[in-house]
């Protein structure tokens, strides 16, 4: 009698807009023995999604600020279920509006950073940020989509500079971390970005031949990182 298959884990992902996805680490996700669910944040009944059921929760990014439920009302509950998340120390990734989030769940500001930053671009690691799993990058070139910061929340590491932004990424424990960068992006469908954000990149004045030139630039290199990175966190979570 053959044995039964180990049952997988699951991964639940919070998704604001359709192409702002998992990306390249779908399949490494799935290769690591996950099932992925998405849930579309703007359409759904949060307050039905049990945080603590999914193996892992990722929140993904979005056009939208942390502290905007006067507009969207939908961010009050999906502020409670990161919340409750991050306060039973279960596991989260936080990608941009996912990590501005997460940062706002533990008690950091959230606000405009001023500019905008939006193209490639290295990180500068922190001390903490070379002894963590961002040290995986090297000086891997990343996509910087954003327009708001968050200060690193109580008890968390700083992980993570640029000259545009100081609070580039950080870690509570294992089992959180938040980056306001995008490792996930994929340059064969970059084009749903460009367009999808087109008026936003107008108004900053950014060329959308430059990002995509720089996009097929930067996809492979990025996209054997992003593993590195998120395959070391993983590992380093407690069994």
């Amino acid at each position: 009698m053959s044995a039964s298959p180990a049952p997988r884990k699951t991964l639940l992902a919070l998704r604001h807009v359709h192409f702002e996805d998992l990306g390249t680490l779908a399949p490494f996700f799935a290769d690591r023995g996950y099932r992925i669910d998405y849930v579309d944040v703007p359409l759904a009944d949060l307050r039905a999604i049990d945080a603590l059921s999914p193996d892992l929760l990722v929140v993904l990014g979005g056009p939208i600020g942390a502290f905007d439920e006067a507009a969207h009302p939908f961010v009050a509950d999906e502020l409670a279920l990161v919340k409750a998340r991050l306060d039973a120390s279960a596991p989260i990734l936080g990608i941009c509006l996912g990590a501005q989030l997460m940062a706002r769940a533990l008690g950091a500001n959230v606000y405009p950073l001023g500019v905008k930053e939006i193209g490639y671009a290295p990180v500068t690691l922190t001390a903490e940020g070379q002894a963590s799993p961002l040290a995986r990058l090297g000086d891997a070139s990343v996509l910087h989509w954003h327009g708001d910061q968050f200060d690193i929340p109580p008890g968390a590491s700083h992980l993570a500079r640029t000259a545009v932004g100081e609070h580039q990424a950080f870690a509570l424990g294992t089992h959180a971390l938040g980056l306001q960068f995008h490792l996930e992006a994929d340059a064969s469908r970059i084009e749903s970005w460009l367009v999808g954000h087109a008026c936003e990149l107008g108004a900053a004045k950014v060329d959308p031949v430059a990002l995509r030139a720089q996009a097929r630039e930067h996809h492979a290199r990025l996209t054997e990182v992003a593993s590195a990175v998120i395959g070391h966190w993983l590992d380093a979570m407690p069994r």
